[in-house]
C-alpha cells in the first residue's frame, strides 16, 4: 500500500510559513518522500498501517489550508504514468521488503 499526502497550505503569514515547515518536517520524519511539491508518499505494509498513519497525519495537520490523502495499492501505484520527467531513484520509492545497505 502506497499513502498519498498532498496539501496546499498558507503561506502569507508568518504563522501560516511556520506551520507549512513543521508540517512538512513532519512528513519527512514519518519517513515520506516528496514526488513533487506539495506531494508526498510513503510505503505502508498494509491497509490497516497507512489509515492509521493517515489518522495521525490529521491530528497533527495545521487548521488553514488543505490536506488530502490517497491510499492506493502497489499495482495502482505502479501504473502511474510520467508524461514529462523521470521516477526519483530513492530506495524508498521502491516496494522491496528487504533493502540492503
Amino acid at each position: 500500500m502506497r499513502l498519498l499526502v498532498m496539501f496546499d497550505l498558507p503561506v502569507l503569514t508568518a504563522t501560516n510559513r511556520k506551520n507549512y515547515r513543521q508540517f512538512r518536517k513532519l512528513l519527512l520524519s514519518e519517513g515520506f518522500l516528496m514526488l513533487q511539491e506539495s506531494v508526498y508518499m510513503r510505503v505502508a505494509v498494509s491497509k490497516q498501517s497507512a489509515e492509521f498513519l493517515e489518522a495521525r497525519l490529521a491530528s497533527m495537520a495545521p487548521p488553514e489550508g488543505i490536506v488530502q490523502s490517497l491510499i492506493v495499492t502497489e499495482k495502482q501505484y505502479a501504473s502511474m504514468k510520467f508524461l514529462t520527467g523521470e521516477t526519483i531513484k530513492d530506495v524508498r520509492n521502491t516496494d522491496d521488503r528487504l533493502v540492503v545497505i
